[in-house]
């Protein structure tokens, strides 16, 4: 397993995400995932499912600090006093002791960043967790987010597949040391795993349309995935793409795929998104 060390943080590259996982399924997804050999699992106060992730995470029998737990901080909770209430909230509810990684889980325009980041750092000073970070952050947030905190940023969390470059965020995250963790990597399993420019590839290799682009994501400097799946079989497959590697032609025909921009995450509350 590829890990990504940012700001004192050792992220392991592939991480299973849990959004929409519900009740018991999040309970087995999680604790299987840990038996397959995940060793980093992400959710969210937004999720509604940080208890049935720590439940989880303790059926699976492995022990707690061989997991990398990250969670998030919803975008209505960015003022501080509801920051830090939502951040003890989450570590509550997850009940696996302090979590390894917080987030901004959206930038708010309506809340004064300086504050919000203040409140990370004392999310950490207070012990709910050992690494901050933000996600959804543009590279001019991501700037400034740094300059503002008093301890460093391990990441910056994006929606990036091979259908939407982050050449721009990338770029800021080297500069400023911290990893970039993809979401929705595959595409959220839409019409990017049947491209045939993706399925040439797949069959070339012997591999899933999902392990190639999986594979183009975490060969890239500081760059993870956390891919999500309610379908055990998948998990495994997820996760084995660390016994190949792609040919340069296929790494540029996916980065060109990546140009295309097609954003599958955009609310109205959103920043106004970097061009590249």
């Amino acid at each position: 397993m590829k890990i990504i060390e940012a700001a004192g943080a050792r992220i392991p590259a592939i991480g299973l995400g849990t959004y929409r996982l519900e009740g018991d399924t999040c309970v087995a997804m999680v604790s299987e995932g840990i038996r397959v050999g995940y060793r980093h699992i992400d959710t969210a106060r937004m999720y509604g499912n940080e208890r049935q992730v720590g439940e989880g995470l303790r059926a699976s029998g492995v022990a707690r600090d061989e997991i990398f737990v990250t969670t998030k901080v919803w975008t209505d909770d960015l003022a501080p006093a509801d920051f830090l209430r939502s951040a003890e909230a989450a570590v509550q509810a997850l009940d696996v002791g302090a979590v390894d990684l917080i987030l901004i889980h959206w930038p708010n325009a309506a809340i004064p960043l300086q504050g919000t980041i203040d409140a990370l750092n004392q999310a950490r000073e207070k012990g709910l967790t050992r690494h901050i970070g933000v996600a959804n952050f543009t590279a001019a947030l991501m700037e400034e987010a740094a300059s503002l905190t008093r301890h460093p940023l391990a990441c910056n969390q994006v929606e990036y597949h091979s259908r939407l470059s982050q050449e721009t965020v990338h770029a800021a995250c080297e500069r400023l040391g911290m990893a970039m963790i993809a979401y929705s990597p595959i595409g959220q399993g839409k019409d990017l795993l049947s491209d045939p420019v993706v399925t040439d590839m797949a069959e070339r290799y012997g591999r899933t349309p999902a392990q190639i682009v999986l594979r183009w994501e975490v060969e890239q400097p500081m760059v993870g995935a956390i891919p999500r799946t309610s379908n055990p079989d998948r998990l495994a497959e997820n996760l084995d793409v660390f016994g190949f590697e792609l040919q340069d032609e296929d790494r540029r025909r996916l980065h060109e795929m990546s140009r295309s921009r097609r954003r599958l995450v955009d609310p109205s509350f959103a920043p106004q998104w970097d061009a590249r």
